[in-house]
């Protein structure tokens, strides 16, 4: 079977990590009701190797900040690319990411993550 990820790198302030999460666990539930097979997020520790670029320079991300690494597997670019025509017009997307991007308390700054569907290239284990 060939599946696909889509990829997705992000700042969160550290103060709203908790709602995130709340937030991150409910779109999970709702990416895998549209096809994905998993949905996977996690929060950066070690983010520094010399000579490379880190996901903290690339999102910008400030000092009160975290960087949120997730992917999202899916069977098939196919039914990716159905996800990703459904998932934004499900009407409980709305109502969890709106409170999310309340522009007197933005947590979720969309034009700040870098994201990218990927083939597999070398899958092990």
């Amino acid at each position: 079977m060939t599946t696909y990820i889509d990829g997705f790198v992000l700042p969160i302030p550290k103060q709203y990590l908790d709602e995130y999460k709340k937030v991150a666990a409910q779109v999970a539930d709702i990416w895998k009701e549209y096809g994905a097979l998993a949905y996977n997020e996690y929060v950066g520790d070690d983010l520094k190797l010399e000579g490379t670029r880190s996901f903290t320079e690339a999102t910008e991300a400030k000092a009160d900040e975290v960087i949120v690494f997730g992917w999202v597997v899916f069977p098939s670019k196919e039914i990716r690319d159905a996800a990703n025509q459904q998932v934004p017009d499900d009407s409980r997307m709305t109502a969890i990411v709106a409170p999310l991007t309340q522009s007197d308390r933005l947590i979720f700054d969309a034009s700040r993550m870098v994201y990218g569907g990927f083939n597999p290239l070398v899958t092990s284990g």
